[in-house]
């Protein structure tokens, strides 16, 4: 079965490369331009992994992360946070409301993939050494 990502993103270059690598490593993908889409959208098609960026118009990245961990369904999901905001204070903010991965921008794109890979079917699958 083909594993579903979520990509929330505002900036739709970013969305056009990610949603194209993605599909080609063997995703489905379906894309939320904004966070109100994004929970819209997380309710309807339960994806394994969510692609959030923190900045977007609607509600940011926070609060969908919010209220994916407050929504039983939805808790146990894969979050990997997309964003521009790179201070450690914002990353630690990420990671301790239940984020499995936090990626400041400019990221590259392969290596986004490379992460997703790593969080949906483990290092051996994604071509990494266990640690």
């Amino acid at each position: 079965m083909t594993q579903l990502i979520l990509v929330a993103e505002d900036e739709r270059n970013i969305v056009e490369s990610l949603s194209f690598l993605m599909k080609r490593a063997g995703y489905e993908v379906q894309v939320a331009y904004d966070g109100r889409t994004a929970l819209r959208l997380l309710e309807k098609i339960r994806p394994d992994l969510l692609l959030l960026d923190v900045m977007m118009p609607g509600c940011d990245g926070f609060e969908v992360v919010q209220a994916v961990k407050a929504n039983p369904a939805l808790a146990s999901m894969r979050i990997v946070m997309l964003t521009a905001k790179g201070r450690e204070v914002d990353r630690r903010r990420g990671l301790e409301f239940g984020v499995d991965d936090y990626i400041t921008k400019p990221f590259s794109t392969r290596d986004v993939v490379s992460r997703v890979k790593a969080l949906l079917e483990g290092p051996a699958e994604a071509g990494q050494v266990p640690a």
